[in-house]
């Protein structure tokens, strides 16, 4: 427990550095930690030593760097379709070594891990992304406090016995009502300092972002957990005392992320 408190708290201060510092700084850490996850996740798939790999993490830091220019939508689709010929030619070359399922993977992991976490960092140079960027975590990490406190107190329905037998429909409802709350309360201390939203208040469009992002927040988690029990993986890894890996940390901010940034752009247009 005594670990999981400091890996938690070194994380957030981890988590300060990166949002306030923004720019090269966020984008260097969400760099960083998609390329962890998807080496943890090539470890489960046991392709992590395989050339589809390689591929996989180079396709990744190109895409990162794409991100740093304006019109990288122009340019998603031809990036995409290189890379998946790419990986079907080195499947062609390895064959039979590498099994096609295998090869499949990469793709999933790219979406999975790359282009989700990379929201992260799409909403922190958006119009108050530096307050918007944390409801990310408010969304995820502070549903996930949440969730637990109300599982322990109130939890007696079990929500998904087989993925993730301690995870009640009481954890789950107080995990969306207090992030919420954080939103909310978020919304209102930053509301002179959060861009306009026409004659709705601020706290009321960051307490329903909140939430949204909170209901995707668990299937983020329990996605990770299939993906595990599938493999027969305990953790994806051993690189977080007390939580595991990087996806055992950061699974349900690979929801969060992508869910929070659409919202933000969707109350911005209809505001």
């Amino acid at each position: 427990m005594l670990k999981r408190t400091i890996s938690g708290a070194a994380l957030l201060v981890l988590a300060f550095i990166a949002f306030y510092f923004g720019g090269y700084v966020l984008f260097a850490v969400t760099l960083f930690i998609s390329l962890l996850g998807m080496y943890e996740l090539f470890r489960v798939f046991q392709i992590e030593r395989t050339p589809q790999a390689l591929l996989g993490y180079i396709g990744t830091i190109g895409y990162y760097v794409a991100l740093l220019f304006e019109d990288v939508i122009r340019y998603t689709f031809p990036f995409m379709c290189a890379f998946v010929m790419l990986l079907l030619i080195s499947y062609v070359l390895t064959f039979p070594k590498v099994k096609a399922i295998q090869v499949a993977c990469v793709p999933f992991a790219f979406i999975y891990v790359a282009v989700l976490m990379s929201f992260v960092y799409r909403i922190r140079i958006l119009e108050g992304g530096q307050y918007f960027v944390w409801v990310v975590l408010l969304g995820s990490w502070g549903s996930d406090t949440f969730a637990y406190l109300a599982g322990v107190t109130m939890g007696k329905h079990k929500a998904f016995p087989v993925l993730s037998p301690k995870k009640t429909w009481e954890g789950c409802a107080g995990g969306v009502l207090g992030a919420i709350l954080l939103g909310g309360l978020f919304g209102f201390i930053f509301a002179n300092r959060l861009p306009e939203f026409g004659s709705v208040p601020a706290f009321v469009v960051v307490g329903l972002v909140c939430g949204g992002s909170a209901i995707l927040s668990m299937f983020g988690d329990l996605t990770a957990s299939a993906i595990k029990r599938d493999h027969n993986v305990k953790d994806y890894g051993k690189l977080i005392p007390g939580h595991g890996g990087i996806m055992d940390r950061f699974d349900s901010v690979l929801f969060t992320a992508p869910t929070v940034y659409f919202l933000i752009i969707l109350f911005k247009q209809l505001m």
